[in-house]
């Protein structure tokens, strides 16, 4: 014998849903770009910098092996490549945001042109920006008794990652491309847990130990041989309409050869960590720092209480720890 179900027909949408939503996007502008001719792809910007990635560090991320009696070959192949899909993606971002600023809709005089200029002066950058890596993947081996070698750290470190997309980045931000700069860097964001905007400017032989948590403002300045541990902040001391800030000094000034401890707080585009300086494990830091100083917290005091229960139970006092 049959059953008959009197459950309800899911396969349809709720009545009206559609509309609503269309609605909302209209109602919510800031959350739509509906009719936008150009804008630049999220997923092709990334793509793009695991090209550069292969160019930074042939042989470690290719799915075959480099023969290096062909790396010739192979190199014009992937910088034809790479510059197509940078002018691509330039083009896309230049041509973006100038309709963003006039807002009339009109053609963009010479965007192409400064699409090419961007992408031909960025390849030129390639081989400085490799030297410029090598001290980072030295600094990383040097800085760390428990790398075996340096190919652990390309493979494996999230500081040598976040570096690296930090200097691709930064080379495109000063060469003033829009939004694929940001782009690169919340992607390594996303995928270290280091947060380093790409305006910030940082020297050779830069090392990040373990990493996560740490973020690195915009007009923050680090000098040559610095490390940074974990959770550390270098930001900007937060004040109301923060937008008439824009482009001012906001982030500290790091100078050569500081160590920077777990959980450090440092904050405010007056402070500067002079030459040398040591800053301990979780200090907060508003103000300058001589060189050849070290700052830390007042240790906390530690005394030994008994626990009454544990000498009742065994005829001796077993000791706790107390701040």
């Amino acid at each position: 014998m049959g059953v008959m179900s009197d459950s309800k027909d899911n396969s349809e949408l709720p009545a009206d849903l559609v509309a609503d939503i269309v609605d909302s996007f209209h109602e919510l502008d800031s959350m739509q770009h509906l009719d936008a001719q150009f804008l630049p792809s999220r997923a092709k910007s990334i793509a793009l910098l695991e090209l550069i990635r292969r160019l930074m560090f042939p042989g470690f991320f290719d799915e075959g092996r480099l023969d290096n009696v062909d790396v010739r070959g192979y190199v014009e192949a992937l910088l034809t490549r790479v510059r197509g899909l940078l002018f691509e993606q330039a083009r896309q971002a230049i041509r973006y945001y100038d309709r963003v600023i006039s807002k009339d809709g009109s053609e963009c005089i010479g965007c192409d042109e400064q699409a090419w200029a961007v992408t031909d002066q960025f390849l030129g950058q390639i081989p400085h920006l490799r030297k410029l890596l090598y001290t980072d993947i030295l600094a990383a081996f040097d800085g760390d008794p428990a790398a075996l070698n340096t190919d652990e750290t390309i493979f494996c470190y999230p500081g040598v990652d976040a570096i690296f997309t930090h200097r691709i980045a930064h080379a495109l931000y000063d060469l003033e491309l829009p939004m694929i700069p940001r782009i690169l860097s919340e992607y390594a964001h996303n995928e270290t847990s280091i947060d380093i905007h790409p305006g910030a400017r940082i020297g050779e032989s830069f090392f990040i130990d373990h990493g996560t948590g740490v973020v690195i403002g915009e007009t923050c300045i680090i000098g040559k041989n610095v490390k940074i541990y974990q959770g550390v902040s270098l930001g900007a001391i937060s004040t109301k309409g923060g937008q008439r800030l824009r482009g001012k000094q906001r982030h500290p000034i790091i100078e050569d050869d500081v160590t920077i401890y777990a959980g450090a707080v440092i904050l405010g585009g007056q402070t500067v960590i002079g030459h040398g300086a040591t800053v301990g494990g979780s200090v907060f830091i508003t103000e300058s720092i001589p060189p050849f100083h070290t700052v830390t917290m007042e240790l906390p005091q530690l005394k030994l209480v008994a626990r009454p229960r544990a000498i009742r139970e065994h005829g001796e006092a077993c000791l706790d720890f107390e701040i």
